[in-house]
């Protein structure tokens, strides 16, 4: 943080975020029947899959939270993530993230627009 705090012009308020995104949905099961044995009875199911991904991100010192609700999760997805229109102007957003693939691309913007709103750690 001292790091950041001193590559940014002096009195540039810090406002840190933590993100993640969860994937939620249906996902059938087998269907199991009870039957005579050596008899097929027929057990029709929905075996059809969806599911959305929901991106969060909050600010807990400033009261601030952002979200998305999307049909997937990668590098793309991130690049939406609307933190920097939540982020105070003038401020600087430092981004806390876990290790998954899409958040330590180099592919994956750290800035958008004008507003700078994420190191990578």
């Amino acid at each position: 943080m001292a790091a950041i705090r001193n590559s940014l012009p002096k009195n540039t308020e810090i406002e840190l975020w933590w993100a993640d995104e969860a994937r939620i949905g249906q996902k059938n099961k087998i269907t199991r029947r009870w039957a005579r044995r050596g008899t097929r009875p027929s057990a029709p199911l929905d075996q059809r899959t969806m599911w959305a991904y929901i991106f969060g991100a909050i600010c807990p010192k400033q009261g601030k939270g952002a979200g998305l609700v999307l049909p997937c999760c990668d590098t793309d997805a991130m690049n939406l993530l609307e933190i920097s229109q939540a982020v105070d102007d003038g401020a600087h957003a430092v981004l806390i993230l876990d290790q998954a693939g899409w958040h330590v691309t180099p592919k994956l913007i750290m800035s958008i627009g004008l507003r700078q709103w994420a190191h990578r750690f």
